[in-house]
This record gives structure tokens, sequence and C-alpha cells, in this order.
């Protein structure tokens, strides 16, 4: 029945979160009053005394009577605080006054009468040890709420999954992932998408444990030491946050890590005795990940460097253009590249062994900025490489790593009225010098549909050149990438030739679509040059 239930959750991911999502509200509310009545139940009928247990006193006095032998037990307590982490995997879509107030009022509340009811049933049913909330369930709502936990239990799932997603896609846009195709399930919430592949490899890796451990005892150990792990971690990476973000002191960071890290670690030493006990599980996965995550990016960055190290100069395409027999055919060529304010080894290979290319070439480079969204405003920067008559321009596209990249005809709209606007403002500020020499114009600079008399020297090129840039885009767009092969240096260590040849060379190859495909460039226009990188 559970593996049933995994495989019709993951099945129903490419509908979308929007679909199902009008249930999770109800669902959790309903399982948390459920708890919250049979904690109140169980507390009225079987020990009132139990309310006690708030205190914490009693937290150090067992830490005090159970000594080192039951030091493992710390572990059992961090299942306490797992299931509420779950409903908060995927913080944001909420604001933080959302969040605070269903924690304090709903959440926490609702929690701590579940416990001392359990505690309270237990007190006075010793022999029940084994599925103690249930057997602590009233036999007249026994199935209903047996049902609501089922659809708790998926929600808080749904809500897991819907996070990796999330996680991917940002780790893609960091270049610390290998690409993978993304899908947006809504139209109105960005946040919302589906990652087939990441979706039935889950869905794998959830039967696998399911089917593999059979016991929800290890199931725990392996998912309380992930959690705990996390947990952890998140809270040595805030003293960063603190420091490099906030802009606070380093003694405010530091009495912050050690407050609740200091506590963390605690639980996180007691969960490392159950790594022989299924904690291996979430080591080994998240060691795997890890591994691929930090061979792509060293491959990415080497990659970068490569074509950093081996850009071309324009002036010496325009020098020797003339001996290699170099043509100019109408149209609009896109170059994208890795290198900005350069131009790519890839496109000083293409011409020479193709020697043509179009009347206007712009080079555009994308960079995936630590934001989550760049205004459209700031995010084309427009330079002019070369003499202004050679038709090159330089494009910097700046993203963020939830912006939307999927629709090539508003970019291409969106970059080339760019192209114009910058040819403009050049006019402009070669008008207002002009102006403080000669005197005042009464010119518009923006109006390029009627020539002026008084200025027509200066502001006929610029329109000429605005023209240009209108006709050769009727004449067509082309779109050209590099289909690139990364391969280590004959002298290169042998972990370099593992990790690039074989592990980088493997991803490369099964990729589903690279970041500048991500834009949704058509199919029939572009065009893809290949070359082998040695690094």
């Amino acid at each position: 029945m559970s593996c049933f239930i995994l495989v019709l959750l993951f099945a129903l991911q490419k509908f979308g979160t929007q679909r199902v999502g009008f249930l999770f509200a109800p669902v959790l509310i309903a399982w948390l009053g459920f708890l919250s009545l049979i904690g109140a139940y169980n507390i009225w009928k079987w020990n009132p005394g139990v309310v006690r247990a708030l205190s914490p006193y009693y937290g150090f006095k067992f830490l005090k009577v159970a000594g080192k032998e039951d030091w493992t037990s710390l572990g059992c307590f961090v299942l306490c605080i797992t299931g509420s982490e779950a409903m908060f995997a995927d913080l944001g879509h909420f604001s933080k006054l959302s969040l605070r107030i269903a924690f304090s009022l709903i959440v926490f509340p609702s929690l701590l009468l579940a416990y001392m009811g359990e505690a309270a049933f237990i007190s006075t049913h010793k022999e029940d040890l084994q599925m103690t909330f249930f057997r602590s369930i009233p036999e007249s709502i026994f199935w209903p709420v047996y049902v609501i936990a089922t659809l708790a239990t998926i929600v808080g799932s749904q809500a897991s999954i819907s996070a990796t997603f999330s996680l991917i896609n940002q780790c893609m846009s960091l270049n610390c992932f290998p690409p993978v195709k993304i899908i947006h399930t809504s139209n109105h919430v960005h946040g919302q998408i589906y990652i087939p592949e990441i979706n039935w490899i889950l869905m794998l890796l959830c039967l696998s444990v399911t089917i593999g451990f059979r016991d929800t005892e290890l199931i725990g150990n392996a998912f309380v030491l992930a959690v705990i792990t996390v947990m952890f971690v998140t809270t040595c990476l805030m003293f960063l946050i603190i420091v490099t973000i906030w802009n606070r002191s380093i003694l405010l960071a530091t009495l912050f890590t050690i407050l609740f890290g200091s506590v963390e670690l605690l639980y996180l030493l007691a969960c490392l005795a159950n790594v022989s006990y299924g904690g291996w599980f979430p080591l080994v996965l998240s060691l795997f990940i890890l591994s691929i995550m930090a061979v792509w990016h060293y491959g990415t960055s080497r990659k970068l460097c490569y074509e950093l190290e081996n850009s071309v100069q324009l002036d010496s395409i325009l020098s020797c253009s003339s001996g290699l027999g170099i043509v100019r055919v109408p149209g609009i060529g896109l170059v994208f590249s890795s290198t900005p304010g350069g131009i790519p080894p890839m496109f000083s290979h293409f011409i020479t062994n193709f020697p043509a290319f179009h009347r206007i070439i712009i080079f555009v480079s994308i960079q995936i900025l630590a934001v989550p969204k760049v205004p459209p405003e700031d995010r084309f920067l427009i330079t002019a490489v070369g003499p202004r008559d050679s038709g090159f321009f330089g494009c910097i596209m700046r993203f963020g790593y939830k912006d939307d990249r999927d629709d090539a005809c508003e970019f291409e709209d969106q970059l080339l009225k760019k192209v114009a606007d910058h040819l403009l403002r050049d006019a402009s500020e070669i008008s207002a010098k002009a102006s403080a020499i000669h005197g005042p114009s009464d010119v518009l600079v923006d109006d390029i549909s009627t020539p002026s008399e008084s200025n027509e020297e200066r502001e006929v090129p610029v329109r000429e050149e605005v023209r240009e840039l209108l006709v050769q885009r009727e004449a067509g767009v082309a779109y050209m990438t590099g289909h690139t092969c990364v391969k280590s240096h004959s002298s290169s260590s042998f972990l370099k030739v593992i990790a690039i040849d074989l592990i980088y060379g493997f991803l490369r190859r099964n990729c589903r679509q690279t970041s500048t495909l991500r834009l949704g460039l058509p199919q029939a226009s572009l065009i893809q040059v290949g070359i082998v990188y040695h690094v």
C-alpha cells in the first residue's frame, strides 16, 4: 500500500501542485485539530499531571538519571520536530508573518498536546510501547484519524518534493548541477515547476528505501540523521549570512551559532550512533550528490577559464578578414558566449572553417546573479565591440535564479530594442558634447523618423545604424552556440582525468538541455559549432 501511494504521488507531480494545493490547508488543519483533541482527551483521561513535563527541569533530570547508556535516546527526540520541519519545506512561498502565526498559534500548541497526550497514555499502558499514537486513539474515531494521518503524510511529502524541484532549479542557475528539463506548471506562480528526471529518480529512491528497509525504525533513523544534519549545517551557514548579508558583528554571529548550534550538535552526535541502523543511507546518498555537484562545478569552471584564456580579439579577426576571404551575409547573428567582454574561441573556430558571418554580430553572455529576480530594465548591458561601422556588439544578460528564461521571442525583442537604445544614447551623448561646443540644438535624438536639417551630419549616421538594425532583423536572426567537448590535458593528473573525461563528460553527454537552450531558442535558427577544449 505504501508503494502504491508513492507511485501515485509522484505520477501526479506533472499536473502541478496548484491542482491539489487546495487540499493542503484543510488536511493540515484537520490533522492538527485531531492531534490537539486526542492529546487533550488522553491528558484528561489517563494522567492530568503530565502537564508538568513542560518544565525543562524534567529534561535535565532525565539526562542525569539516564547517563551515557541512554545517550542515543536523544536521537529519538529529534523525531518530535522532524514532522513539523517537513511542513515548512517550502518556506519560500509564504511570508514571515504567516509562518510565525501558523507555528505559534496552531502547530506548536498541537504538537505539545499530542506528545503530552501520548506520555499520559504510556504512563498507564506501559505494555503498549509500539505504535503508541494509534493505540491512544479512541476506537470511535480511529479510521477517520488514520485517513487524515495518511493524507497529512502525503502533504508533507509533496512539500518536500516541491522544495527539491526548487533547489535543483536554483543549483542549475548557479552552475552547481547538470542542466535538466524544467516544466513550469503554473502561469501565475513562477515557483511551481516540475522536473521529470528528478521526479522519477526520487520515486525510485523512495521505493528502494520502502522495500529495502521494510522497517519504520530504520527509516526513522535515516530520516532523523538527515534532518538534524541539515539543521546543523544551516545554523553554521547562518554565521556567514549574519556577517556578510546582514552586516552584523562577528560576535553576534558567533553567539547565535553557539546558542543554536550547540543544541543541534548535541542531537547530531546522538544520532550518529544509529549510522549502522539505517543512518548510513542519507550519508551515502548526500555524498554521491555532493560529488556530482562538485565535479560539475569544477568542470564548468575549467571550461570557463579555458574560454577566457583563449578568447580572441576583434582586431585580429577584422585584420585577417581580407586574407581569409571572409564575407558578410545579411541578417543578425546572436553568438552565445561564456566570456563577457570577449569573443569566444568557438566564433573564431567557425569563421576559420566557414569564412562568412552576419552583417550584425551580437555576443551574448548570460550571467546568473545570486538574487531571486533581476528587474527588466537592468537585465541587458549593451556595449560596442570594435569600430562603430563593424557591426559588432556585446551583451550581458543578467538573470536571477528564479527568473523565467523560456520566451525566445520576448528575449529577442528586448535585446534588439536595447541595442537600438544604445545607439540612440551614444548619439545623444555626442550631440550633448557638440552642443556644448557649437551651441544648443532643437533636435530630438529619439525621433529617428525625420532627419534634421540643422544637425544632419550628426543625426544621419545613427539613424542609418538603427535602420540597418531593423533591416537586418527582417533578413533573419540566427543563434550560434558552442557544442563543446571538454577533455583533460595530456599532462593532467589521474584524478583530473577521472573527473573531467569520465564523470563530467558523461554528465554533459546526458544532459537534457544546456543553459542557453533554456531560453527557448528556435531549433530552425540554431547553429551549433563543435569544438574541443583541452583544459
